[in-house]
């Protein structure tokens, strides 16, 4: 790329010029700011004590001297410490020939290498997904995209969380409330039947603390004394001691809750190569924690239960099984990571999960060390702030959530409502027009969700996530749209735009070279989004190329350019836009449709 060669030469002109020898990593090299001429700017302020000169003076001697010993730079400008160099049409013009019509332009060749073990949703079977998941899988899903197309190998697994007291509480309030209700008989998704019973729980429970608190318990007493969660707790025992009915009315709930679970993967578009149930990683996860008791990495205590002291390395004391032998999150997440580690044998174990498990992701790398794990250090967390609705926050115990396969239906009425009112499905069948509400639907969602930095908090609105006029996915879409309805025009009009041979020493109109720059800078963005693994980076990119696209299709005439080779490099570059926002959006889990 040329940001290499003008690093390497700006380190033979500080040779030639200074006598210095200076490697090109350490020489500062950045995108000139939009409203300077420019396409590249060289801090120099670093490298005047090797020039011993003024800002101004070293900045121009070695713009000079870039100028007659590279033949793209047309010129170069000094604003203080910076110099700016402008690349020459030809160079701009050249790369657009290279790779307009490259299928793989923007991606890297696979690296043979071991794989990236990917962990996205890890939803629990006692509720249905909720927006925050959908978050969870929306960016797990792109995030494996951007990786491949990096280089890497991704294996895409999910984490079931089948198990444990919170899955107790809803099969015990089905015991006791359910009268054998079904998803069949009740027409309710199985998913939805099982987050009824845990509400319901909580309710109950509640009500139950509620009465030994007026009894004169304080409230810590009446949450561990209520009847309701030593039922549930003693159900979990049952479970472990792979009590038959137990185990059978279990698996029986938990088929409901795959069956839910798979029907909205579908619909929001994601999958997984592999799926990990707890129930099947939590017994490895016990042996490991018996081996680390047993050569004096970890401790029991005089009640049973067995702990990691981590004061020493600044973290605290974490509980690995409880007295009476049932496990916790952490000894299940010790299980699955070996798991994991044999499967695949993986370069790094990338988990995707919410801001509030930081502590127990440092606490699991430092139980995985002290076992002597040392694919330990290689667990990195993708750590994602909440999504906050404008009433506040979501709680699954009370019912309070957005739940995902109400908000995909939200989502895809609305599509319908704005797509109508502004006339852009006039012309299509009743099945065209359903699929590209969906079509819309679903990219406003993602597109939302996707171009917020994955560390942010966000506040979710769903109907500003559908404008066609904003910084959103429609808008995004129906640039792609008009895109491919002005090329469909060219090709009706006989224009052999495809196969045109476009000189190089044409010279680009300001906005025709704007738009090359920014799908030069496409291969750039991907790699930066792999590298900070944020999906926001593609989002914010395909954003603004579509911004400059509609600026260029405003005001430069495309098929009523009258001179030839003009209009045939313009539909060359509306060609090469369409593509990248294609390739973009693909990154983000988005389709783009060719009609709106």
């Amino acid at each position: 790329m040329i940001e290499a060669k003008i690093l390497e030469q700006t380190g033979e002109a500080l040779r030639k010029l200074y006598g210095h020898e200076l490697a090109p990593g350490s020489i500062g090299l950045e995108r000139t700011k939009k409203e300077i001429t420019g396409d590249f700017t060289i801090v120099v302020f670093s490298l005047l004590k090797i020039s011993r000169k003024s800002p101004e003076a070293t900045a121009t001697e070695i713009g000079t001297f870039l100028q007659q010993n590279m033949p793209e730079i047309a010129d170069f400008n000094v604003i203080k410490g910076f110099l700016n160099l402008v690349l020459n049409d030809q160079f701009w013009l050249k790369f657009m020939m290279k790779n307009a019509f490259q299928p793989d332009f923007g991606f890297y060749k696979t690296r043979q290498e071991r794989p990236v073990v990917l962990e996205y949703s890890s939803p629990n079977t006692n509720k249905p997904l909720h927006l925050g998941h959908i978050r969870n899988n929306l960016l797990g899903y792109s995030l494996a995209a951007i990786l491949k197309a990096n280089g890497h190998k991704v294996i895409k697994v999910n984490l079931v969380n089948d198990r444990g007291i919170h899955i107790c509480k809803s099969m015990l309030a089905y015991m006791k409330w359910g009268n054998h209700e079904t998803p069949v008989s009740t027409g309710i998704k199985g998913d939805h039947l099982i987050g009824k019973y845990y509400v319901l729980f909580d309710k109950k429970y509640k009500s139950e603390i509620h009465g030994l608190i007026e009894k004169g318990l304080t409230e810590e007493e009446a949450e561990r004394q209520a009847p309701l969660i030593m039922e549930a707790q003693e159900l979990l025992q049952k479970w472990e001691a792979k009590d038959h009915e137990t185990i059978a009315l279990w698996k029986q709930m938990n088929g409901w809750a795959y069956e839910g679970f798979d029907l909205t993967y579908q619909r929001l578009g994601v999958d997984f190569d592999h799926i990990y149930y707890e129930s099947e990683t939590y017994l490895l996860g016990k042996k490991l924690v018996m081996e680390g008791l047993e050569n004096g990495t970890l401790t029991k205590k005089e009640d049973g239960s067995i702990w990691a002291d981590l004061k020493n390395e600044g973290l605290d004391e974490k509980l690995l099984l409880r007295a009476d032998g049932t496990s916790v999150y952490m000894t299940q997440d010790i299980g699955t990571a070996q798991l994991r580690y044999d499967d695949y044998h993986p370069s790094s174990m990338i988990y995707v999960v919410g801001n509030e498990q930081n502590y127990h992701f440092d606490v699991l790398k430092k139980v995985l060390a002290r076992l002597g794990k040392e694919y330990g250090s290689h667990i990195n967390h993708l750590s994602y702030g909440m999504v906050e609705l404008p009433q506040g926050r979501m709680k699954s115990r009370e019912g309070t959530v957005v739940d995902a396969d109400d908000l995909m239906d939200e989502m895809f009425r609305t599509a319908e409502e704005t797509t109508r009112e502004l006339g852009k499905a006039n012309e299509l069948s009743t099945s065209d027009a359903g699929n590209l509400f969906k079509t819309i639907g679903l990219g406003a969602l993602k597109y939302f969700i996707l171009k917020v930095d994955p560390k942010k908090n966000m506040m979710f609105d769903p109907g500003e996530s559908i404008d066609f006029n904003g910084n959103t996915g429609p808008f995004i879409q129906y640039t792609y749209a008009r895109i491919q309805s002005l090329l469909a025009k060219a090709d009706a009009a006989g224009f052999l735009w495809k196969d045109a041979k476009i000189s190089t020493h044409i010279a680009l109109l300001p906005l025709e070279k704007e738009t090359i720059k920014r799908l030069y800078q496409f291969q750039e963005t991907v790699a930066q989004a792999g590298e900070e693994v944020s999906p926001a980076i593609v989002a914010n990119y395909v954003y603004d190329l579509a911004k400059v696209f509609n600026q260029f299709y405003q005001e430069l005439p495309v098929l009523k350019e009258e001179e030839n080779e003009k209009l045939l490099l313009r539909l060359m570059i509306t060609y090469f836009v369409g593509e990248t926002i294609r390739k973009s959006m693909a990154l983000l889990g988005i389709q783009v449709p060719a009609r709106m």
